[in-house]
């Protein structure tokens, strides 16, 4: 029987390609959030930039730690 094709790697290469949905989809929310507030209240949208940055490092620090932890299991 001949092998087609062959997976080499690391599970943990899949675990934090599945890990990164998450943040992803969060940081998509932030951002939908932050053009509403904005489109409703354009005056606040300064206010609300400070809380787009923050949300937006916060999350982003959640794929971070699974990229880190994704190459310090292995």
């Amino acid at each position: 029987m001949d092998v087609l094709a062959a997976i080499n790697g690391n599970v943990n290469t899949i675990g934090y390609g599945l890990a990164a949905v998450g943040p992803a989809i969060g940081v998509a929310l932030i951002f939908v959030a932050y053009i509403n507030s904005s489109a409703r209240q354009p005056e606040s949208a300064g206010y609300n930039r400070t809380w787009l940055v923050l949300g937006f490092a916060l999350v982003e620090a959640l794929a971070l730690f699974g990229l880190v932890l994704a190459f310090a299991v292995s």
